[in-house]
């Protein structure tokens, strides 16, 4: 072959495959000029969303096809076997509750609803209301008083705290009850002088019930205190002073700004608090002040049915704080607004979309 025909042809070569085509191989081994390149069939058919550029020559991209996947669960089998294992224990527990006959259920349903039990019950939860809601208030004073700028203010809200936060409670009590072996009669009038204006023997205003709820709320507002400062501490700095900056006044600054998002830090410390004030009304019974716990006390002295008549009280307290724990909830709830965008959901929408979850994903198991 000539010069000129090799150079010709070397020409031919070089332009087709800069045109994106290869050479072939015909029956005889010689090359032929065919289909695409691999990239370029790779170019063409690959999915339209891979993101890349289009190919040259302006044809069309081919989607991939992924109906013809399947789904795969993820598998989670050391959760299985927890899972087995603590359901395991629940029904050992159950069984035991259930087929053990010295838990006398018969006798737990009989006083359960007993008129004496239902009055104890009633002076626990008047206990728990009246006290609750004063040591809050003192508490919530006692915080702004330890948030001031006085040191006088400061000096008596901290001594306060730590004066009823190092005594048991037990104690505080037996002391209030006690309170005319220290002081005879009880006197309002001017300091210092004889002028009276009110007087009255102390072992008769200092009853059962008035011993009760000062320990009670003396001591749930040295803890109160504590939480609601905590809470308020919580609120940035900066909050205030742009408020302040807008010119709103500061009564609404602490009511309108602060204390909305203190909540969220003092609610659930506040509930805890309320709930071991539940509990706590069962020292009482060293008054003997006829709560809950006494009355049951009483009953089983008489008739020593001693578990049955404790699992009645253990039972009560239980649906206390559950009714208590339900009331969290929602206030925790409603005080998340500005936190969180989206509102956590209630048990009721829980079970709804996770039946409606399970719906859907049957029906599409079922389709296939």
């Amino acid at each position: 072959m000539s010069s000129a025909a090799t150079t010709a042809a070397q020409s031919t070569t070089s332009a087709q495959s800069a045109a994106g085509a290869a050479p072939d191989a015909d029956a005889g081994g010689h090359a032929t000029l065919g289909g695409p390149t691999p990239q370029a069939a790779t170019a063409e058919t690959a999915p339209s969303g891979s993101g890349g550029n289009p190919p040259k020559g302006g044809s069309a991209r081919v989607a991939t096809d992924y109906s013809a996947f399947r789904v795969v669960a993820a598998k989670h089998p050391w959760r299985w076997v927890g899972t087995a294992f603590v359901a395991l224990g629940v029904l050992a527990v159950a069984w035991s509750l259930a087929t053990n006959p010295r838990w006398e259920w018969g006798v737990v349903a009989q006083w359960f609803t007993a008129q004496s039990v239902i009055a104890g019950l009633l002076e626990t939860l008047k206990l728990t209301a009246i006290s609750g809601i004063l040591g809050f208030v003192l508490g919530f004073i006692l915080a702004l008083m330890r948030l001031s700028a006085s040191p006088l203010l400061v000096s008596v809200s901290w001594t306060f705290s730590w004066i009823f936060r190092s005594t048991p409670l037990l104690v505080q009590m037996l002391l209030w009850y006690n309170l005319g072996y220290l002081y005879e009669k009880i006197s309002l009038g001017i300091p210092f002088t004889d002028v009276r204006f009110f007087e009255v023997q102390t072992t008769t205003l200092i009853s059962q019930f008035a011993a009760a709820v000062l320990g009670l709320t003396l001591n749930q507002a040295a803890y109160s205190a504590e939480i609601i400062r905590g809470g308020i501490l919580s609120v940035d700095q900066g909050q205030l002073e742009a408020a302040a900056a807008l010119g709103i006044p500061a009564w609404r600054r602490s009511t309108r700004i602060v204390l909305p998002q203190a909540m969220r830090a003092i609610l659930p410390t506040a509930f805890n608090e309320i709930i071991g004030l539940v509990k706590g009304t069962s020292i009482v019974y060293v008054l003997a002040y006829s709560e809950l716990f006494y009355t049951v006390q009483v009953i089983y002295n008489r008739t020593q049915q001693v578990l049955p008549l404790l699992l009645v009280a253990t039972l009560w307290y239980v649906v206390i704080t559950s009714v208590l724990s339900v009331f969290q909830y929602y206030i925790e709830r409603h005080y998340s607004k500005g936190a969180v965008r989206n509102l956590p959901l209630t048990p009721l929408q829980k079970a709804r979309k996770f039946f409606a979850t399970h719906a859907v994903a049957n029906n599409a198991r079922n389709a296939r």
